[in-house]
C-alpha cells in the first residue's frame, strides 16, 4: 500500500488515498474518464479502457457492482443527481463521444432513455457531435456540453425535447474554443460552462444569455460544487485543483506534476466531492490514475 500524503491548504487540506478502489480482484483501473457519486456517497467510476463500463464502490473503496459492459465505445462524462421527471429518483447521465449520445441510466444500470444517433453525428449546431457531459437541473431540464465536434450548449425540457442551443467558435462572450467540456447549474442558478480551449468558465442564464466568466485557468476539465457551495475546478495542464467561491475568488489552489501520492502524472479530467467534503480525482491519458483525497 502506497504511503499517504497531505495536500492543500487551510480549510482545504486533504490526505491522499491513491490506492483507493484497488483490490486483489481489481488491482488497477483503466483510463478513468468520469467520476460521480450518489446520496449515500457511493462512487461511480466511468472507465474508458480495459473494460468500458461503470464501476460502483462504497466510500471506502469496496466494490458494489458494475454495469454497462459492452454498451460503450468511448466513455467520457458521468453525472448523478435527482431527476424531477422520475419523482426525484437519482439517475446517471453518461456521454459517449463515439456514439454521439447522452444516455440516462438508473443507478443499478437500467437504460432509461437516450438522445443522439449512435450511427452518425448531428448536423452542424444540432445534437450531438462527440458530447462531453450532460447534467439535469432541479426542474428536470437537461444541459449538454457538445463538446468535441462542435461549439454548442444544448438545453432540453423536462420531457427530453430540445428547447434551444447556443455557442459558436471564437473567443468572445458566448463563444467557445475546442472543446465545450461541461455545463452545470450553480447554487445561484447560473449555468457554468467550461470553455476549455479559452481557459475559462463562462456563466449563462438557462436560456443562454451571457452573464460573465472566470478566467486564468490552465485547461479546465471539470467542476463540481462542494457541500459548502464552493466550486472546485480540476485543471489538466497545470495540473492542479482550484477552489473558488461563487464570486470567482480563488480560495485555494494545489497540485503538482508527479507520480507520488497527491501528485498528478497525467491530466486531471474529472472530479467529485461527497457529503463529507472528500474529493475524488480521475485522470486521463494514462491508465490507473484515480485518487481519493480525504478532507482533513
Amino acid at each position: 500500500m502506497a504511503p499517504r500524503r497531505t495536500v492543500g491548504d487551510g480549510r482545504w487540506r486533504y490526505e491522499a488515498v491513491p490506492d483507493w478502489g484497488r483490490s486483489r480482484e481489481r488491482p488497477a483501473f483503466g483510463v478513468v474518464s468520469g467520476i460521480a457519486g450518489d446520496r449515500q456517497d457511493n462512487v461511480y467510476v466511468f472507465q474508458r479502457t480495459i473494460e468500458p463500463s461503470v464501476l460502483v464502490f462504497d466510500r471506502g473503496g469496496s466494490p458494489l457492482r458494475q454495469w454497462g459492459v459492452g454498451e460503450f465505445r468511448h466513455p467520457h462524462g458521468i453525472w448523478i443527481g435527482p431527476d424531477a421527471g422520475r419523482g426525484g429518483e437519482e439517475v446517471a447521465l453518461v456521454t459517449d463521444r463515439d456514439l454521439h449520445q447522452v444516455i440516462k441510466y438508473s443507478l443499478t444500470g437500467e437504460r432509461l432513455q437516450a438522445w443522439g444517433d449512435p450511427r452518425a453525428p448531428g448536423d452542424a449546431g444540432e445534437p450531438f457531435n462527440q458530447p462531453a457531459r450532460a447534467t439535469l437541473g432541479p426542474d428536470g431540464r437537461m444541459y449538454v456540453a457538445d463538446g468535441y465536434g462542435q461549439y454548442r450548449v444544448h438545453h432540453f425540457g423536462p420531457d427530453g425535447t430540445l428547447l434551444r442551443s447556443w455557442g459558436r467558435k471564437g473567443t468572445g462572450p458566448g463563444e467557445f474554443r475546442w472543446p465545450v467540456h461541461h455545463a452545470l447549474l450553480d447554487p445561484r442558478g447560473r449555468l457554468l460552462v467550461i470553455d476549455r480551449g479559452n481557459n475559462r468558465v463562462q456563466h449563462f442564464t438557462t436560456t443562454g444569455d451571457y452573464l460573465g466568466e472566470w478566467g486564468g485557468f490552465s485547461m479546465p476539465q471539470d467542476l463540481v460544487i462542494t457541500p459548502e457551495g464552493e466550486v472546485i475546478v480540476c485543471e489538466g495542464s497545470r495540473p492542479c485543483v482550484t477552489v473558488l467561491n461563487l464570486d470567482g475568488e480563488v480560495l485555494c489552489r494545489w497540485g503538482e506534476a508527479g507520480t507520488e501520492p497527491g501528485q498528478f502524472s497525467a491530466s486531471p479530467h474529472s472530479a467529485w466531492v461527497n457529503s463529507l467534503g472528500d474529493l475524488y480525482v480521475g485522470e486521463v491519458i494514462a491508465p490507473d490514475r484515480l485518487q481519493m483525497f480525504v478532507r482533513r
